[in-house]
């Protein structure tokens, strides 16, 4: 029987070396299965069936408008300052039974939960002020909050550190600080760095979910090596530890953080009393009347690829019709909405779990197809830039984005994209990043797009259904290509294909 077994692994080892073998000969399978363009954008392509499972419909739409879209994301505050804290009477919470409540979060947790009224009104000022935002960041926790603790269990971190990250970014991966800290746990550039969170132009890795919470795993390990405290290692994860111990020897060397307190820098003062009410409203929140809301999916079951050419989101939008938004979502560490494809370097896809066996099962043919579309591009996408090619343009009276643009011969997009600036505002004393080393860019202000006419002769009317792409549309015809589709409808954007678009499809 042990010889069998041994066999058997011998064989199972053979055959996943022989697919790694299969795999490494991309190119020469590529060869063979596309001879031309035409082989891929004008050929209906039989032998692809494509199924689109229904289960992804399931998603909830309102929950992913929530969770990406919600205005929480841009305007929430979550730390109270000093200004902010109001009177104890105002809440209905007594003394007493919140001293219960502290006692027992200290006795369970390795925290100095002690009570003092200090702690009392930030507590009330959270359940006075921030109570409206509580079940979005509950909803949130619902997705994050197992990743967390997987990680934090594995470095033997107390798991309540989780709480850590709302206080930080309120769970949102792209949460950028006004000083520039980024991602759920809000590391600084040069803490990312020795940390091994890379950025370039197209990648910041400060927002990737799990390589970030790895990053803070490491990061919190060292500084209780250091202060052998998780109150001081909070207060350091927050300021520094230079202003950690700074505080330290300026209250005569006491190592409580509520002595030291008023010789932290004014955010660190009020940062550990914001998690610990974090902590308390998390644990007592049915008492308050507080619940996340109830949806049809609370945790995205997802798995990663290694992608082996560049990628972005509309071409896998266009190939597997998964959303972009969820693209996005799944995704926030690519900043362009590209996945660059570097030698020496293992960039990710990650995708809803119903959406990998397509992408597996298709992949060398949808690598076939963005190669084609991409010598049919008009515009090049930007070169790959790391952050030491990147400068910083601090905005002064009289600058706008167009002029900003022209000294340093990028385009106003390009700018927009690599600080995600939604509208052309800028303001006197902002901080623009700026990418001048080699970037391919194409200034909109100095080409108009052609207005190409449409063929004449017949043409059917292709009404869009659930789950249609561009790619699948165009295989229904002989000789039509997604590019074809494009023209023939003024489609620019991905997302105007929705159930019920009428598309002109003419022969050919």
């Amino acid at each position: 029987m042990r010889r069998i077994i041994v066999l058997l692994i011998v064989l199972v080892g053979y055959k996943a070396l022989a697919q790694e073998n299969r795999n490494l000969q991309k190119n020469e399978d590529i060869k063979q299965l596309v001879s031309s363009k035409d082989s891929i954008l004008n050929k209906k392509l039989d032998s692809i069936k494509f199924q689109f499972h229904e289960e992804v419909s399931l998603i909830d739409s309102l929950w992913i408008n929530e969770l990406i879209n919600s205005p929480l994301n841009d305007t929430l505050r979550y730390s109270i300052e000093d200004d902010e804290v109001i009177e104890s009477e105002l809440v209905e919470l007594p003394t007493k039974l919140l001293k219960e409540r502290l006692a027992e979060l200290d006795s369970k947790t390795p925290f100095n939960v002690e009570y003092n009224p200090q702690l009392e009104q930030i507590i009330k000022s959270y359940l006075q002020k921030r109570k409206p935002v509580f079940s979005v960041i509950m909803e949130r926790a619902r997705l994050y909050f197992p990743m967390f603790e997987e990680h934090l269990d594995k470095y033997k971190i107390p798991l309540e550190l989780k709480y850590l990250a709302i206080v930080e970014s309120a769970l949102k991966p792209t949460a950028r600080s006004r000083v520039g800290a980024t991602g759920l746990w809000q590391f600084m550039y040069q803490t990312g760095i020795l940390y091994n969170l890379n950025v370039s132009s197209y990648v910041d890795e400060r927002s990737d979910p799990i390589r970030a919470t790895e990053a803070a795993c490491k990061y919190l390990s060292t500084l209780y090596k250091i202060y052998n405290d998780w109150d001081l290692v909070l207060a350091a994860y927050n300021s520094g530890p230079g202003n950690v111990n700074k505080a330290i020897r300026r209250s005569g060397g006491s190592t409580n953080f509520w002595n030291i307190r008023n010789y932290l820098p004014r955010e660190t003062a009020g940062y550990v009393p914001a998690f610990y009410a974090t902590m308390y409203i998390f644990k007592y929140a049915n008492d308050h009347n507080i619940k996340a809301r109830e949806n049809t999916i609370t945790r995205f079951e997802t798995d990663t690829v290694h992608i082996k050419r560049q990628l972005t989101f509309e071409q896998i939008h266009e190939t597997l019709n998964v959303d972009i938004e969820i693209l996005k979502f799944l995704n926030p560490q690519y900043k362009l909405d590209i996945i660059p494809y570097i030698k020496g370097k293992n960039y990710v896809l990650r995708l809803p779990i119903k959406h990998m066996g397509n992408f597996v099962s298709n992949e060398k043919l949808i690598y076939a197809y963005v190669d084609t579309q991409e010598s049919l591009r008009e515009k090049t996408l930007p070169k790959y830039v790391e952050v030491n090619d990147q400068i910083t343009h601090k905005v002064r009276r009289g600058d706008y984005l167009g002029k900003i643009a022209n000294k340093y011969k990028v385009s106003v997009s390009n700018i927009k994209r690599w600080n995600n600036l939604k509208s052309n505002n800028v303001r006197i004393g902002q901080r623009i990043k700026i990418y001048t080393k080699n970037v391919a860019v194409a200034s909109n202000s100095s080409t108009k797009s052609k207005v190409k006419e449409l063929p004449k002769g017949d043409f059917n009317t292709y009404v869009v259904k659930s789950g249609d792409s561009l790619w699948t549309i165009a295989q229904k015809y002989a000789n039509v290509s997604v590019s074809n589709i494009k023209e023939w409808n003024n489609i620019w954007s991905v997302k105007s294909l929705k159930p019920g678009t009428k598309l002109k499809i003419f022969s050919k």
